[in-house]
């Protein structure tokens, strides 16, 4: 991967998120790699469970999972954290099974 010095704001870091290039800046470009690692593995993921070539469409689903994730780590009580994670699993089911459907 390709870095630039930017200067005091950070680095540019080259990484490739679900087949696609993306340039980004930031102080830690390890993490950046990682984060960007992590996207990549979701939306992969969520692709693998359905029909759809719509890449914004992958990207949104993996974007839920990754707030679904997000919101039970900062959960204080896990059993919230519980029905959020069923309410988001069912709402995932419907868009996945609406795909199938209409093999959109």
């Amino acid at each position: 991967m390709d870095e630039e010095q930017r200067g005091n704001s950070g680095e540019y870091v080259t990484v490739e998120i679900y087949d696609q290039i993306y340039h980004l800046s930031g102080q830690d470009p390890e993490h950046i790699r990682e984060l960007a690692a992590y996207v990549d593995t979701k939306m992969r993921s969520v692709a693998s469970h359905g029909k759809t070539a719509d890449s914004l469409r992958v990207a949104v689903l993996a974007a839920l999972n990754l707030a679904d994730e997000l919101s039970q780590a900062r959960s204080a009580d896990p059993r919230a954290g519980h029905a959020r994670t069923a309410n988001l699993s069912g709402l995932l089911d419907e868009v996945l099974t609406d795909e199938r459907k209409t093999g959109s």
